[in-house]
């Protein structure tokens, strides 16, 4: 397939990091780049912009990047079209990424309930000022954006959307085939991203959702005409999958199939990474606790033996209870199957009055913004 073009940046395979919070900091994206030999593009956490524009600790911390990272990728939120204008442009003159992706595809509730989110396409003027005050305050940097479908069945935006994002210089845009009411239930509906590629051929379409494996990857390319895919909970306990991405876009070899013992190798080299990035041993592996039921999804692991990884509070402990576990287990069958969240249809938390007029944002203001990053 041709060269995923975003801006001046080729992304070659066409492979995407879809950010998630808590998850893709800078250890997991070193972790995902390392397995992918460098290909691709790996995205921050979401970074909200009133918090960045405050130079909040946490967000400044949550934009460093590796000197490996290449380019650099940061996903923006914001409600207010002033306060994403400064935080776009305080990122390009202050040289602080290379490519501003825009998120209008989270459908959690503290985001919805303020306008954002999934919930913002609809508000179409307000969607069309948040782009404009973006693109042109973003110098030579790239945006992008990503989306969901609408905000429920009857509620339909991502057609509206993808036309706006064209006429206001956007250079390309991710589709999660899902509706916000739908979260991640069910099954995503790929015919809309192919509906998408269909309304705007001058840029790139990249899909997302239930991509579990790179055949899926592959699939879905083939189905939608899609010029690349964006891999979230697929990848949740297994970095390696990246590996597998370069490996079946390229032709070149086999997947991953990595045994217990592999498999624990990683885990412990990711607990070190998030204790060496938050500057304390502890807190790393606290932080890491939430990724152990991931990475041993499948294997034979008494209850007990589980519980006790999961509560892991040093490296050595950690180490340690892993060296309890029948460390020469093969990769599970069935476990590269879907992981993460799979909560069904919710109904989503809007402001009052949101789905009055789809134009309407006059009750859309800077107390909107949310001050804190990571999701």
């Amino acid at each position: 397939m041709t060269q995923l073009q975003i801006g001046p940046h080729a992304v070659q395979p066409p492979v995407v990091l879809a950010p998630m919070a808590g998850i893709t900091n800078a250890p997991f994206r070193t972790l995902c780049r390392e397995f992918s030999g460098g290909k691709g593009l790996f995205v921050s956490e979401m970074i909200t912009t009133r918090a960045l524009v405050e130079r909040n600790e946490k967000t400044m911390q949550l934009i460093h990047f590796d000197e490996t990272e290449k380019p650099r990728s940061i996903q923006l939120y914001g409600v207010d079209p002033d306060t994403v204008g400064k935080a776009v442009r305080m990122i390009a003159e202050e040289d602080l990424a290379d490519h501003i992706d825009l998120n209008f595809g989270c459908p959690v509730p503290k985001v919805t309930r303020k306008g954002g989110g999934s919930a913002l396409p609809y508000k179409r003027n307000l969607l069309r000022s948040i782009l404009r005050e973006a693109v042109s305050n973003a110098g030579e940097l790239p945006v992008t954006m990503k989306m969901r479908k609408g905000i429920d069945d009857d509620h339909i935006t991502y057609l509206d959307a993808g036309r706006i994002a064209v006429e206001e210089g956007v250079t390309a845009i991710a589709l999660h085939g899902r509706t916000a009411a739908q979260h991640y239930g069910g099954t995503a509906d790929w015919d809309a991203i192919a509906r998408l590629k269909e309304a705007v051929p001058e840029i790139p379409v990249l899909g997302n959702g239930d991509i579990w494996s790179a055949d899926d990857a592959l699939r879905m390319v083939r189905e939608t005409g899609c010029d690349g895919v964006v891999v979230g909970r697929g990848c949740l306990g297994r970095p390696w999958l990246f590996g597998d991405l370069v490996a079946a876009f390229e032709g070149t070899g086999t997947y991953a199939l990595p045994t217990l013992k592999e498999v624990a190798a990683v885990m412990l080299r990711h607990a070190t990474l998030l204790g060496e990035w938050l500057g304390d041993e502890a807190r790393g592996v606290i932080d890491f606790r939430k990724h152990v039921a991931w990475y041993t999804k499948g294997f034979s692991i008494g209850s007990e033996l589980r519980k006790k990884l999961a509560i892991a509070s040093s490296l050595d402990e950690l180490d340690a209870l892993m060296s309890e576990l029948d460390l020469d287990q093969p990769w599970p069958v069935g476990a590269d199957g879907p992981r993460g969240r799979t909560s069904g249809r919710n109904r989503v938390v809007l402001p009052d009055g949101w789905l009055d007029d789809p134009y309407d944002c006059a009750g859309v203001t800077a107390d909107a913004e949310l001050d804190t990053s990571g999701g």
